[in-house]
């Protein structure tokens, strides 16, 4: 069996063995079907995914039912995931400017055909919001041996009472903000605005502006003497834009910083001690940075509270891109961007799961060595796809030492109705259904 085989159930087992005895195997066993990416050929369906690494019918049904009804939750499969990471001492946790990057982005698992599906998330290629079931994904960034890697400290659903994004994009800052440290800074897209950021209360944050993005200085201009006293500042446009016919001007910088990084020369102007246009005398401060890159057409337009130079902003900003891996490796890599299933807690369980699972992929290909797909593969890279493939030309391996605690639970389960009886409801007392302690008269009674 080759030895990435053996590297990534040893990561499985030690994520899964604290369950409860009997859920755990269950959960291995839908692990190893993604990461050795069945679901690829069954299209999304588990039933012949599990089937198609030999497992037994009995294994594929306790499988199913650790899945939808097991005792687990993604927060303690994530917990010991991190702890497993810690522990191994290969993912040392990146730093710019005293702060560890923390990032947020939010991700959506289509689901067009499925019935009363309580969150939509838009997409771009259909220019509309479609089905979709959606998480918060929080991941802390750091390298394992040269690469980026995001290790998940969170994945936030949707509120079943308020399923609407708006909803969501707050459940998950104010997850952010409970999970976040003292040292550590969340960084955000687009999509999380100045506005959301201040409401929600995090403290230390860096995100993307939009490039029509404008502020007001947070002290008025002095009083000229005639009218009414200002109680705004003066509007501040970083970058510059054409609005109908009109050409509106960028403000003049507060400051200007170069430095020179790979060979090419950057440019950073800053905008200090800034607050929205409609927020109210006394708000939170920030500050706004355009990074002007030779490398990219349009500068990248960040916004932060915190005193940080332009090269640590950019390098915070540029981690983000590891919690988009997470997603990649699971929809793409795995193939579950198409699943079937339709349980309530079942359709939030599994995207869960693909995310760990991917997560899990890329940290043992980032630490195992670079498997060639073959021989036409002369420079191979230390890539999931690579050890995905190695993965699924395997067979489950069965004489892999299994911990104590990893075993099929042996229940007494012989005094228990089966099959239809197991199934069939017993019919209700007639004094229950009306409504009453004492049984019915003789004479209400049928023959």
């Amino acid at each position: 069996m080759p030895a990435p085989v053996y590297r990534v159930l040893g990561l499985l087992c030690a994520l899964v063995e604290s369950l409860p005895i009997g859920t755990n195997v269950g959960v291995l066993h839908l692990c190893w079907m993604l990461v050795s990416g069945q679901l690829l050929g069954s299209r999304g369906a588990i039933f012949p995914g599990l089937q198609a690494l030999g497992l037994s019918d009995r294994a594929i049904r306790r499988a199913w039912v650790a899945l939808g009804q097991g005792s687990w939750t993604s927060r303690r499969l994530i917990k010991t995931w991190a702890a497993v990471v810690q522990a191994e001492g290969y993912w040392q946790p990146h730093e710019y400017g005293g702060y560890h990057p923390v990032a947020v982005d939010l991700t959506a698992f289509w689901r067009p055909q499925l019935r009363n599906c309580p969150t939509r998330h838009y997409d771009a290629a259909a220019g509309q919001a479609r089905p979709a079931i959606t998480l918060g994904v929080i991941a802390r960034v750091g390298s394992v041996l040269g690469q980026r890697f995001g290790v998940p400290l969170d994945l936030v659903r949707a509120n079943p009472a308020d399923p609407s994004v708006g909803a969501h994009v707050r459940a998950l800052l104010q997850a952010v903000v409970q999970r976040l440290a003292a040292d550590e800074v969340a960084v955000t897209d687009r999509e999380f605005t100045v506005a959301l950021l201040l409401a929600a209360g995090v403290q230390a944050w860096v995100t993307r502006l939009r490039k029509n993005f404008t502020a007001r200085r947070a002290t008025p201009p002095a009083y000229r003497g005639r009218g009414r006293r200002p109680i705004y500042g003066e509007l501040v446009r970083p970058l510059a834009r054409r609005r109908g016919q009109r050409d509106l001007p960028a403000t003049p910088p507060d400051q200007e910083i170069r430095w020179t990084e790979a060979g090419r020369a950057l440019r950073a102007e800053q905008w200090q001690n800034l607050v929205l246009t409609d927020a109210a005398p006394g708000s939170r401060t920030f500050s706004v940075t355009a990074i002007y890159d030779p490398a990219y057409i349009h500068p990248l337009l960040l916004a932060t509270p915190l005193a940080l130079a332009p090269q640590d902003l950019r390098g915070l900003y540029r981690d983000r891109w590891p919690v988009e891996q997470l997603p990649l490796a699971a929809k793409q890599m795995l193939g579950a961007a198409r699943q079937f299933v339709h349980a309530k807690e079942t359709c939030q369980r599994f995207p869960e799961l693909t995310l760990l699972a991917g997560a899990v992929l890329t940290y043992a290909a980032a630490t195992s060595p670079a498997v060639p797909t073959g021989a036409w593969d002369q420079q191979p890279r230390r890539t999931s796809g690579r050890l995905r493939r190695v993965l699924a030309q395997a067979v489950f391996p069965q004489d892999y030492p299994w911990p104590d605690r990893l075993r099929v639970k042996r229940a007494v389960t012989d005094h228990l109705p089966k099959g239809f009886w197991g199934q069939r409801r017993p019919a209700q007392p007639i004094s229950t259904s009306l409504g009453c302690s004492d049984p019915p008269p003789a004479s209400a009674q049928v023959a």
